[in-house]
């Protein structure tokens, strides 16, 4: 059974993990409004809240979501659930997710 509320874009941004006070690189395997699954060597376990940088290919600055709430883990890949996302950010995002099934739609992604 289904139980996104977003819909989900399979795209690879690298990204930098905060958790344990040290940043981690990683990356997405797929991304939505709500959440995002990363392949990472950075140690988390459910429940376990995390701050991600997402470097967005052509922006000006990282996307940071200050608070993502780990879901489920998988030896190296994690799923986390954002939690109170800034606006500004959250446009962002937005925008990345629409100009991807833009470009997958026209046969370029």
């Amino acid at each position: 059974m289904e139980r996104r509320k977003h819909r989900r874009v399979p795209v690879h941004i690298q990204g930098f993990l905060l958790g344990n006070s040290h940043e981690i690189e990683g990356h997405t395997l797929d991304v939505s409004l709500g959440g995002a699954r990363f392949e990472s060597d950075l140690e988390v376990f459910p429940g376990k809240t995390i701050m991600v940088r997402l470097v967005v290919p052509g922006g000006e600055s990282a996307l940071s979501i200050p608070e993502a709430r780990v879901q489920w883990v998988e030896e190296q890949t994690f799923g986390v659930e954002f939690q109170n996302i800034p606006a500004d950010e959250l446009d962002e995002l937005e925008e990345l997710i629409n100009e991807f099934d833009e470009a997958e739609q026209s046969g370029h992604a």
